[in-house]
């Protein structure tokens, strides 16, 4: 295996999805997509797609946690556009910090940093 190429994220509007993320990562690049939104964040795929029967919206499974440069900077950034802290912030070593912050869907968003 090598690097992580795409994160689906679930929501029951991708649009209104597309146009969240799009702010929580603004340096991401839009793509146009069919049927989904999908952003290019520092070589990744972000793919926000429709939740259905199979897999919803929430926090029920995996976490993925983005590693930032300012974490109290990006902490109150996610919160200043609708996210709401779900755990953390926690100590972690090496004076890393790292909290999850739920999107205005319930899924987690993870964060790292100092």
């Amino acid at each position: 295996m090598s690097a992580i190429s795409a994160v689906l994220i679930h929501v029951p509007d991708w649009k209104a999805g597309v146009d969240w993320y799009g702010r929580a990562f603004p340096e991401a690049a839009r793509v146009p997509s069919e049927g989904f939104g999908r952003l290019i964040y520092q070589g990744i795929s972000i793919e926000i797609v429709a939740a259905d029967e199979k897999v919803s919206a929430g926090p029920a499974g995996s976490v993925v946690y983005w590693q930032v440069e300012n974490f109290t900077a990006s902490l109150k950034h996610f919160l200043s556009i609708g996210g709401r802290l779900y755990r953390g912030p926690m100590e972690m070593e090496g004076d890393q910090k790292m909290c999850q912050v739920l999107d205005p869907w319930g899924s987690c968003i993870g964060l790292r940093g100092v």
